[in-house]
């Protein structure tokens, strides 16, 4: 059975008349014990009331730790695929580099070839340019020491 503050200052106690309790010194104990349990039970609500608060914080602060440990997992997650992408980009580039410079080398290559052949051929033209240009001066000799008939 619950008794409230106010159940001990209505409370009524009989009277005997041998050797009795002195109503005024009953009473003004009633009145002190209800004036205290008020206070503890005033008391009491304000705890209650603060633990709510307290708990309410709580679960408010797990959320946010929550959300931010969700926030840097997300985060991290895409740190790694930027990492990945960075990685993958980085080898299609050197990949196109190296294929450039392939078809760079060849196309060198293919020039030099061709140089290499226009050389022979100015060679060739120049030997022969100097055996004809020889024989003429041979014949221009002759002509000129009289062997030959112009």
């Amino acid at each position: 059975m619950k008794i409230s503050p106010l159940d001990i200052q209505q409370q009524q106690f009989k009277v005997k008349t041998f050797r009795g309790l002195d109503p005024e010194d009953v009473d003004v104990f009633l009145q002190s014990v209800a004036g205290e349990m008020e206070g503890l039970i005033r008391e009491n609500n304000e705890l209650k009331e603060q633990l709510s608060r307290h708990t309410r914080d709580a679960l408010d602060m797990a959320e946010r730790e929550r959300e931010l440990r969700q926030t840097l997992l997300s985060a991290q997650r895409v740190i790694e695929e930027m990492k990945a992408n960075a990685h993958k980009e980085a080898e299609l580039i050197v990949s196109e580099a190296e294929l450039k410079g392939e078809r760079i080398v060849a196309d060198a290559e293919r020039q030099l070839g061709d140089l290499k052949s226009r050389i022979e051929e100015v060679r060739r033209q120049k030997i022969q340019f100097e055996m004809s240009f020889k024989g003429l001066l041979d014949s221009f000799s002759r002509q000129l020491s009289g062997d030959e008939p112009s």
